[in-house]
């Protein structure tokens, strides 16, 4: 089998986009594939019609990578790929719309104001601010409404601080979304789909040094604390892994995916967003859970792989 790691690319989370592919491929090595990492520019089709690959293996973490449009451009070459197909790629990268899906689906999803940054400018900025926080409340999170590794991010405490971190957010996107921030213990589950159905990996608990899992606590080492499998009762985690379940079923996804959540302290299990192509580096959620499932991070991708032939 010979694989192309499509990773890197332009994007925010570039790096974290490299480390991800590097440590897949290096994985897939070491089980005896023929591997070919290949950092997405211009000359993307071209490299690979050189190459010309049994299967195409996307890792590109941010917009392009996660928003359909890299699979569409795949799939329109006539690529076989793992993961999503682009459509379910739109929906679920786009967090609005993958919240109405969760709650039409009967899971607990925040409420959310979805402020374009036209509508900011032009509407009137300070009278927004202020009925969003009359409707959403304090302390809230600012976000932006697609991308990932919660760049962009923000906890707002008080009102003076809702300016600035709308200007971080825009700063990522030209859609804001702001949600009240919830406390509670957040969790992560871990999607795998192959031959045998669809299964969930023992759940990682995320206990960051900030007050947000941001980027730096995702990505340095010691910033944030892990629990695999989560100290919550048999419950709760028989309920979060159902979620999951649901949330890679109604958004249609494929072979693998995460769904974060959080539990606040009457037990109710929130839905945050899901990830359609989880970070694979060191300090990443997914190998972890693969670790405590007593699996090979090599393993898992190349039953993935090989079940594409199937």
């Amino acid at each position: 089998m010979k694989v192309a790691v499509l990773a890197g690319g332009l994007s925010a989370e570039r790096e974290v986009s490299l480390r991800s592919g590097r440590r897949v491929s290096q994985a897939l090595r070491d089980k005896g594939v023929e591997v070919f990492e290949v950092d997405i520019d211009a000359d993307l089709l071209p490299e690979l019609r050189k190459l010309n690959p049994d299967v195409v293996l996307p890792l590109v973490h941010g917009q392009i990578g996660e928003d359909g449009s890299l699979r569409e451009v795949l799939d329109v070459a006539g690529y076989k790929t793992l993961g999503s197909a682009s459509a379910a790629a739109r929906i679920a990268f786009e967090k609005p719309i993958a919240n109405q899906i969760a709650a039409a689906a009967g899971v607990f999803v925040p409420k959310s104001i979805v402020l374009p940054q036209e509508a900011f400018k032009s509407l009137g900025a300070a009278d927004l601010l202020e009925s969003a926080i009359s409707s959403i409340g304090l302390p809230m999170v600012v976000k932006p409404s697609h991308g990932g590794s919660a760049l962009g991010a923000s906890v707002v405490q008080t009102k003076s601080e809702l300016p600035g971190a709308m200007v971080t957010a825009f700063s990522y996107g030209a859609v804001v979304l702001m949600q009240p921030f919830i406390t509670g213990t957040e969790i992560a589950v871990c999607v795998l789909e192959d031959k045998s159905g669809i299964k969930t990996l023992p759940i990682v608990e995320i206990v960051p040094d900030h007050q947000l899992y941001d980027y730096d606590c995702r990505y340095t080492a010691g910033m944030t604390e892990f629990f695999v499998p989560a100290r919550i009762s048999p419950e709760l985690t028989y309920a979060a892994n159902e979620i999951a379940i649901k949330m890679h079923k109604a958004l249609g996804l494929k072979d693998i995916s995460r769904t974060d959540l959080i539990i606040d302290a009457a037990g109710n299990i929130w839905f945050l967003e899901v990830n359609i192509n989880p970070g694979q580096t060191e300090t990443s959620l997914f190998p972890q859970a693969i670790a405590a499932a007593g699996l090979d991070l090599g393993d898992v991708f190349l039953n993935l792989l090989t079940n594409l032939d199937q």
